[in-house]
């Protein structure tokens, strides 16, 4: 079998949303499971909606997750000498000729045609007459006038297009440049594409292409027609629903490993396996498991499953993406153990990178500042005394090791009479301003003797100054 090539070919007129990243990820996870080749292609041919801004979003998108590429990233509008190359070559070989109907000429035929209740296509009026190329002249496809078009699609099985319904379509405009089908045709043609993974919204303008290889004398690809993303509401996957462009979940606290594998479940599947990692995804992906419905795509299902990633990942590998999203709350963490702690404790707690950022920020604080509901509720006259039980106990107490820690809390419980909820709950705000937070004797283990000593009797001096 000859050595699969696959290709994204998003147009550069926005950023890489969603259904595009997805397809990206389907033609890459396919190439790398089948050791072949993945190319990158920019159909910026359109030159009013198409920049250099939108190209380096797609390239950020594509990168941050991790698609790397094998051959480009090579851009349509460089390859024009190439398409018109091809394009004679179609002149030459007959399959194709010049037309030079005009649009006001096309327009009257079209309706004319509707109201006879015919398609509205080209009715073939320059077809046999032998053009030289003219002013204002365009190229169309000699495509044949009966029997079917026909081909196999991995995901959709065998379709099929009455060739009466296909007119003979425009493959060079006036003023030379080459219509989409052409190029892309050309461009897989010349890249050795040979496996074609897209959305379904291409499955009309596969018979066209299909006979535009055969009008070239090129092998026919592999076609596999993805449905589409759909919100929950089963419409088009759109702004409306939330955030569309991939690099938003970045900013979010996404991890890029959660969100390869909430694209890859989305529309496919590998029994009920959920969670994957990149590598697990490289080794088991195949076409015959792309499903035939269309993925819904649920925010709250990415969070339950980047939870997930984060709880797996790595403290070393975790430890970049956590420093980042520190550094943009002002705070400057250093790579090493102690971040490391910080993370292990909270890592069960949150959803996102930004949130375990967020739950961190009492580790990093000089000053903490309470919430005001759990002062209200904990720091009160009656916690003093368990506080300055504790502080008295932990002065002799090596807090690096839990279980002397633990042996403080049960001394002070059994000085004061008071229950564990009545001691650690005052701790708890006292060390972190919230009622609810890791492990108090974890917390006292990373914190270290001074820090937590220093903010008991902070606590003790609130609770004093807000009753005297």
């Amino acid at each position: 079998m000859d050595k699969i090539i696959t290709r994204f070919p998003p147009s550069p007129t926005g950023a890489l949303h969603i259904g595009g990243a997805r397809t990206a990820l389907f033609n890459w996870l396919y190439a790398r499971r089948m050791g072949g080749a993945f190319v990158l292609r920019l159909e910026d041919t359109d030159k009013v909606r198409s920049t250099q801004e939108s190209v380096d979003a797609i390239f950020q998108g594509l990168e941050w997750l991790g698609i790397d590429w094998d051959e480009g990233p090579f851009y349509q509008s460089k390859r024009t000498e190439i398409y018109q190359e091809y394009i004679q070559k179609l002149l030459d070989s007959g399959n194709a000729y010049y037309c030079t109907c005009s649009p006001e000429t096309l327009d009257e035929k079209r309706k004319a045609a509707m109201a006879r209740g015919d398609k509205p296509k080209y009715d073939g009026t320059c077809r046999e007459k032998g053009l030289t190329n003219a002013d204002n002249a365009v190229v169309r496809l000699k495509a044949p006038l009966t029997g079917k078009t026909v081909f196999e699609d991995k995901v959709k099985g065998t379709i099929a297009f009455d060739n009466q319904e296909l007119d003979d379509l425009i493959i060079a405009r006036s003023d030379g440049s080459p219509t989409y089908h052409l190029a892309v045709v050309v461009d897989d043609i010349t890249m050795g594409i040979n496996t074609i993974i897209r959305g379904d919204d291409h499955v009309s303008n596969t018979p066209r292409q299909v006979l535009l290889y055969n009008a070239l004398d090129y092998p026919v690809p592999i076609f596999a027609h993805v449905p589409m993303v759909l919100g929950a509401d089963k419409k088009r996957l759109s702004k409306r629903h939330g955030a569309t462009s991939v690099i938003e979940y970045k900013h979010m606290g996404i991890l890029p490993q959660a969100m390869i594998n909430y694209l890859a479940r989305l529309g496919w599947s590998h029994g009920d396996q959920e969670f994957f990692t990149v590598d697990e995804l490289k080794d088991v992906f195949s076409l015959e498991n792309i499903g035939k419905s269309a993925g819904v795509f649920d925010p709250a299902r990415l969070l339950d499953l980047n939870a997930d990633h984060i709880r797996a990942a790595a403290d070393k590998d975790l430890a970049p993406i956590f420093i980042e999203q520190l550094a943009k709350l002002g705070i400057q963490a250093e790579d090493g153990e102690y971040l490391y702690q910080v993370m292990e404790t909270l890592k069960p707690r949150a959803k996102t990178m930004v949130e375990l950022a967020e739950k961190a920020l009492f580790y990093y604080q000089d000053t903490i500042e309470y919430d005001p509901k759990a002062a209200q509720k904990c720091l009160i006259p009656e916690a003093i005394r368990p506080l300055e039980a504790l502080i008295e106990k932990l002065d002799s107490v090596d807090v690096s090791d839990e279980k002397q820690v633990e042996n403080a809390f049960v001394q002070v419980m059994e000085s004061t009479g008071l229950k564990l909820g009545k001691i650690a709950q005052p701790v708890r705000v006292a060390l972190t301003g919230q009622t609810a937070s890791p492990g108090i004797f974890e917390i006292v283990q990373i914190l270290g003797k001074a820090k937590v000593t220093a903010r008991l009797r902070a606590a003790m001096d609130y609770i004093r100054t807000q009753n005297a």
